[in-house]
């Protein structure tokens, strides 16, 4: 059985309509540990299964904080029952950790060793990736600072908007002598530039608001009282999408946009060879060829026609006598 550290963390979900609204509740500190990591899972598991989730809002409960960084205690408290070893052996860990974990009985024989930490990592790591690959928006609102793991589960996240004011997001894990390990090395490096994310990661100094805009760690800067409404907003217009769709487009990118061009372009043929014939893009395309010939012009050139669609998430099929 996995031995669960005595540390606050859980989030609490509410619905509005297909839209959830997850609230990060990290304690006094607004702290991540193992008890909000497992919940996060849980929450991915839900929302890949549900079919009417159409985005997800993640937002803090601390008042000035989004999640202020992970625990310490998690951190430390599993890094000393892993002995030391060099890279080499380090490397194997890793993976005899991620084989395990997914053999649930040798998974809780396995918790009471050292790779128990190595498989908590890797659970991490793939519901970070859950969450790039599947057909839902995640939206993290960022009502406060971001520190280590919070600007982390940030990354993780589609769209990125954070509060005005006096708070602050980045990388300080070289000021604790390790490094970040919850996806920072790799998602900051793709959002911002190789360079600039070593810069930050090597002075572990962060940014405010501003400057993370301006550096493209997050897509808005928005004034604190209108955060949520703004991100429901997003939420409800990105969600609008074709949730095939938009799996699709995100593991295309998330995905395939680190893999040389080939091997990308390969995983965005397969992601169109499995769509295209799905009775969404079918329904879709008709109506968009009957209304180009109905009217002798590309509809997408029609700019009432275009914006109806940005507003509606797909092109609208009344008056084009497709199927509905």
């Amino acid at each position: 059985m996995t031995k669960t550290p005595a540390m606050p963390g859980h989030i609490d979900v509410e619905a509005r309509g297909p839209i959830l609204i997850a609230r990060l509740e990290g304690g006094p500190h607004g702290l991540m540990g193992l008890n909000m990591a497992k919940a996060l899972a849980a929450l991915v598991d839900k929302v890949e299964s549900d079919r009417t989730v159409r985005a997800v809002v993640l937002t803090g409960t601390h008042p000035g904080r989004f999640i202020g960084h992970a625990d310490p205690r998690w951190l430390q408290g599993e890094g000393k029952r892993i002995p030391r070893v060099g890279l080499g052996t380090a490397s194997a860990i890793a993976r005899v950790a991620k084989t395990v974990r997914a053999i649930p009985p040798l998974a809780a024989a396995a918790s009471i060793t050292p790779l128990d930490g190595g498989m908590q990592m890797d659970q991490l790591h793939d519901t970070f990736l859950r969450m790039n690959s599947c057909g839902v928006i995640f939206i993290a609102a960022l009502n406060g600072s971001a520190l280590g793991l919070g600007s982390e589960l940030a990354q993780a996240c589609d769209v990125r908007l954070m509060a005005d004011g006096d708070f602050f997001i980045g990388q300080p894990e070289v000021l604790l002598g390790i490094l970040p390990g919850g996806g920072g090395t790799q998602r900051l490096t793709r959002l911002v530039g190789a360079h600039r994310a070593l810069m930050m990661m090597l002075e572990g100094r962060p940014v405010p608001p501003a400057k993370a805009l301006e550096i493209g760690l997050i897509d808005e800067v928005v004034p604190a009282d209108t955060l949520m409404d703004r991100a429901l907003e997003m939420a409800e217009y990105l969600g609008s999408r074709p949730r095939d769709s938009i799996g699709a487009i995100k593991r295309a990118v998330y995905l395939g946009g680190s893999m040389t061009l080939d091997e990308g372009l390969h995983l965005e043929r397969t992601e169109f060879i499995s769509i295209i014939p799905s009775e969404t893009a079918q329904s879709l395309m008709v109506g968009y060829l009957d209304r180009t010939a109905r009217d002798g012009d590309l509809p997408f050139y029609v700019p009432e026609i275009y914006h109806e669609a940005l507003a509606d998430g797909r092109f609208p099929l009344h008056d084009s006598g497709a199927l509905k």
